[in-house]
């Protein structure tokens, strides 16, 4: 937890490095619409999952003792929403900032919770015994896609 909030103060303390100015107001208002989509899809995430784990949810990355396996709502489309409405945000504001350094920022993002949720879903599988399955049907960190 510590480490993930070290990462989230640094990207927002990042500053912007543009390698190239954007060259017409189209380019600049369409980036702009698909930070938008981006920013309003990580919060979809964000928000249904938290209220889709309901009880179960936990700040920490292992099950709560208590806690049951949610793979219903948004559970069904991807098996870390909250980690997805992170990373979704991030690259929604280095479309909107069109920034290099927080290109890097988010690509730091995936790998970091990529390796969170690997470790997570190693205690699920142990506390969980339909985990396996489970995994078979919803994606890891970007839905439909990964």
């Amino acid at each position: 937890m510590v480490a993930q909030a070290v990462l989230m103060t640094g990207f927002v303390l990042l500053p912007v490095y543009r390698p190239v100015e954007l060259l017409s107001s189209a380019w600049l208002y369409s980036s702009w619409a698909i930070a938008g989509v981006l920013g309003v899809g990580a919060i979809a995430l964000f928000i249904k999952g938290t209220l889709d784990l309901g009880n179960s949810l936990t700040p920490l990355p292992y099950p709560r003792e208590d806690g049951q396996l949610v793979q219903s709502g948004v559970y069904a489309i991807v098996r870390h929403p909250l980690y997805s409405g992170v990373i979704l945000a991030a690259l929604g504001w280095t479309i909107f900032q069109f920034s290099l350094s927080h290109l890097i920022g988010t690509l730091i993002f995936i790998l970091f919770f990529d390796a969170k949720a690997a470790r997570e879903e190693t205690w699920l599988m142990q506390k969980y015994p339909d985990y396996a399955d489970y995994r078979q049907s919803a994606k890891k960190l970007i839905p439909w896609l990964y």
